[in-house]
């Protein structure tokens, strides 16, 4: 009398549960699990050894980050000496330009050996390595001259709240470097406009 017929039935799918909009996407750990973890990240080592094992480990896994920053300029793992916008600036504005400075140890290298060799042979040689001598040392100087006074002028534009205090010994330091051995890396090519 009150059956239903075969006709009637439905053929309901069951609906699974969808996660709310928002939530984590995880199920919350048991309070067991979440002591045990809690623990794990406190436990002490138990002696010299795993404290100094700990320690490896650890400093090991800055210097990688470190080595990383300094491919690709993320200022977060820099070291202190490189941190900051200013710095950043200061890296972009000597990698976008040519300098004396960059060729002056390769050029002096070249001459000294030059005037070493062959000064037994030409006796007036020497007096021309000295010149030369000279003269770099004198390029030298103007290039960084124009270096930090253009540096200096750039940042006090840019960064008028900023201190600039060792900006111009930074950029010669990098200036002195060859470009391909620079560190941290150069973010831009030369000619291009320091951001």
């Amino acid at each position: 009398m009150f059956r239903r017929t075969k006709s009637e039935t439905d053929t309901t799918v069951p609906v699974e549960p969808q996660g709310k909009p928002g939530g984590k996407g995880r199920p919350t750990p048991t309070r067991k699990e979440a002591e045990a973890a809690r623990k794990a990240a406190l436990k002490k080592p138990r002696n010299r050894k795993e404290a100094a094992a700990y320690r490896r480990e650890k400093v090991r896994a800055e210097r990688v980050k470190m080595q990383e920053a300094m491919r690709t300029g993320d200022d977060r793992y820099l070291p202190a000496a490189d941190k900051g916008p200013v710095r950043r600036f200061a890296r972009d504005y000597v990698d976008a330009r040519y300098s004396v400075m960059e060729f002056a140890l390769p050029i002096l290298l070249v001459v000294s050996l030059l005037g070493v060799v062959f000064s037994p042979a030409f006796p007036w040689l020497a007096g021309t390595v000295n010149l030369l001598f000279l003269a770099m040392i004198l390029l030298i100087a103007g290039d960084w001259f124009l270096l930090t006074g253009g540096l200096k002028k750039a940042v006090a534009a840019k960064f008028p709240n900023e201190s600039a205090k060792g900006i111009g010994f930074y950029a010669v330091r990098r200036t002195m470097q060859m470009r391909r051995w620079r560190l941290p890396k150069p973010m831009v090519k030369r000619g291009e406009k320091p951001s």
